[in-house]
């Protein structure tokens, strides 16, 4: 069975898409569409702006779903995916691809998301730091015992976990988790505590488009970020969007159940080989490619 995956805010560069642009009518209209859908022109940064304004979360995440729902779309036939998934923003490609959502629905979304996350950044100062060499109950114990907003966010795959909250409170944790072993704890460069309970302005503002836009049954199920679980059921698959932002993103989970379920190949679609490298760490010989044209 092929798995079709996502990726999410971080797999983005300069020049990404272009060659799409370049060599299929079908990814120019739909590039063309989010330049007026967005109002301004995001294929200008895309295709040569700088790392600084590419890196706004506003354009970064975009930028990615286009790159990947674009690409998974001049596939054209080839394009056959038995189950889908996404890590974070990459859900809302998945569910392009696997038609719950229409193209420019999901693009308002997407923009939407973008616009209430960088909202909430600049609220409350705060971050995000990956773990590397703990298991994941021992990061989970030292962030409930941490002063302060700090939880589990990303479960990337066995040994690597990200974690979010308050700046002060991610510091403390990544000293109580550094004298308990872990391998590395580096605070990374974004601009706030993605996936943790300082989103839930960005939830309750997303929420109200979320619940307005039409979700169809899907041509194959989606392996959710809250549930990490197939999923058919568009009220559900719903919900779930509904609570991701401020849910953990349980990707090992979700890598282990969709090999369990019958996943024989995964296929990235979208810039860069980050998920590619995530299912790897779960089984070294297990096929894995990226989409091309």
């Amino acid at each position: 069975m092929k798995a079709y995956v996502f990726p999410g805010q971080g797999a983005q560069f300069i020049g990404m898409g272009k060659d799409l642009y370049d060599s299929s009518a079908t990814a120019k209209e739909l590039f063309d569409q989010a330049n007026e859908h967005l109002g301004f022109s995001i294929t200008d940064i895309m295709f040569s702006g700088t790392d600084q304004e590419l890196k706004q979360t506003k354009v970064t995440q975009p930028a990615i779903f286009l790159h990947s729902v674009i690409l998974a779309k001049t596939i054209g036939n080839e394009f056959k995916p038995d189950m889908v998934a996404g890590h974070s923003l990459g859900e809302f490609s998945a569910l392009v691809a696997n038609n719950c959502l229409d193209f420019s629905d999901a693009l308002k979304l997407v923009h939407a998301r973008a616009l209430a996350m960088q909202k909430a950044c600049e609220a409350k100062p705060s971050t995000m730091a990956a773990i590397l060499g703990l298991d994941d109950s021992v990061v989970e114990d030292i962030c409930s015992d941490t002063d302060g907003i700090v939880v589990a966010a990303n479960y990337n795959c066995p040994g690597q976990l990200v974690i979010s909250g308050e700046v002060d409170a991610i510091n403390l944790a990544c000293e109580s988790l550094t004298n308990a072993g872990a391998r590395r704890a580096l605070v990374l460069p974004v601009g706030g505590a993605f996936h943790s309970p300082l989103m839930e302005p960005a939830k309750f503002e997303l929420e109200e488009a979320i619940k307005a836009t039409t979700f169809n049954t899907p041509s194959c199920p989606v392996y959710q970020n809250v549930t990490a679980s197939a999923v058919s059921n568009p009220a559900e698959i719903q919900k779930n969007l509904i609570a991701q932002l401020t849910a953990p993103v349980k990707w090992t989970q979700t890598m282990q159940q969709m090999i369990s379920d019958g996943a024989s190949e995964v296929i990235e679609s979208g810039p860069g080989k980050v998920l590619q490298g995530l299912f790897k760490k779960i089984d070294r010989k297990f096929p894995t490619s990226s989409a091309s044209l």
